[in-house]
């Protein structure tokens, strides 16, 4: 059988069983397309999708620009390694950079791990002059899954079965300032954290902890990484979710949404900071490749020539207003978490079964820290979406409490 064929979702999801590791919960759908916010599985069946890609999908499935940046592109040069220089790479190095706030310079590599990671690796190298090597991360985080990013993730569940974690990490609590201060030794080179919890919940940072861990960092030396691998890329309102604060970070991680859907991660750093990433301490083999790098520029100008950043916005305050409204008549919704397009809603049983009831009404949506409803929509997601959408989700609740 070729790729040609149209094959069944009972066929694609046998073939898939017999020849692809397990370490995936998977739905029993096999979906084939995707336009905008709607995806479709293989008998035609239509999804409205409020968790595209993981949140990659910031522009929803197949974005016109972006569709079009990578056919060019993919006819043109697909890969060349990073011992040569490239157009497309060195754009978009300076247009992450120019909306940091501090003039950040880039890494490129795959994926969020994969940046975590590198910021991880500059910020020891930053610390080896007085043999400072430890990172302080926060309860309830998530940083990836590889082995750095694992054990900075402070989230033993995910730790089962792996260990022994890497040495150099210390746990504070999440917008606990003095758990933190105290988390701090001699040997601590950095703080890294996420200032909008995805993973663990959808947890916004309380005001001004941001703020006193950047005094925290600089009247300790340290380094402060802001793990924006789901916030970033304007899914919060703003380029960046730190940009809510009045702080500015020495390194921020980015993936996900950063190319509209392509594999893609980069870590933005201070030029100070990242100088001393001298040839050889670090590499991505397909990083910054120019395919990637394409449908980046498409995705940053999509976002800022159709006006996306307002309109996460929106998008966010109308899911807060419907969902705060729910939670009136649905007692099983206990708190509605919101920036921007990312939204998270707390239930008070298990959110499995809320996910399973929504795709069987055409719904797809995410469910995190077992009981909290997570949604990363497009910010190209329409009103009437989010209202059909919203209605979907109150229907099943309504049925699970009945």
């Amino acid at each position: 059988m070729t790729t040609t064929d149209l094959m069944s979702s009972e066929q694609i999801i046998s073939l898939a069983k017999k020849h692809l590791t397990a370490n995936y919960t998977r739905y029993p759908v096999a979906l084939v397309r995707g336009s905008n916010s709607w995806v479709w599985d293989a008998e035609g069946n239509r999804y409205l999708d409020f968790f595209p890609g993981w949140g990659c999908g910031i522009l929803g499935h197949c974005p016109p620009r972006v569709v079009q940046a990578v056919q060019e592109q993919v006819a043109t040069l697909i890969h060349v390694p990073n011992t040569w220089y490239t157009e497309p790479q060195t754009l978009l190095g300076q247009a992450l950079g120019d909306r940091t706030d501090f003039g950040g310079v880039s890494f490129f590599c795959n994926s969020g791990t994969e940046a975590n990671e590198a910021a991880i690796k500059l910020a020891r190298l930053n610390g080896k002059p007085k043999n400072k090597y430890k990172i302080v991360t926060l309860t309830g985080s998530f940083h990836g899954r590889t082995m750095g990013s694992l054990t900075a993730t402070a989230q033993p569940k995910y730790h089962v079965g792996v260990e022994p974690m890497l040495p150099g990490f210390n746990y504070a609590t999440f917008g606990d300032l003095e758990s933190v201060v105290k988390a701090v030794d001699g040997e601590t080179c950095a703080i890294m954290l996420e200032s909008i919890q995805g993973e663990g919940g959808v947890n916004i940072a309380p005001p001004g902890f941001l703020e006193g861990l950047r005094e925290l960092c600089d009247k300790q030396g340290l380094l402060l990484i802001l793990d924006e691998v789901q916030t970033g890329i304007g899914r919060t309102g703003k380029w960046y979710a730190y940009q809510h604060w009045n702080i500015k970070p020495d390194i921020v991680t980015l993936a996900k949404a950063l190319a509209g859907g392509v594999a893609m991660g980069a870590m933005v750093a201070k030029s100070d900071v990242a100088e001393k990433l001298k040839p050889g301490t670090h590499a991505a083999t397909f990083g910054g490749n120019p395919l990637a790098a394409r449908a980046a520029l498409a995705t940053i100008e999509t976002i800022e020539q159709d006006g996306l950043l307002a309109r996460a916005v929106q998008i966010g305050e109308r899911f807060l207003q419907r969902f705060l409204g729910l939670k009136e008549k649905r007692p099983l919704i206990t708190a509605v978490r919101v920036k921007g397009a990312m939204i998270g809603v707390e239930l008070s049983v298990e959110g499995a079964p809320v996910v399973q009831g929504c795709l069987e009404k055409g719904l797809l949506i995410n469910c995190t820290h077992q009981t909290v409803l997570r949604l990363l929509p497009a910010l190209t997601l329409s009103d009437e979406q989010i209202e059909d959408g919203c209605d979907i989700i109150g229907d099943v609740l309504l049925n699970l409490r009945s």
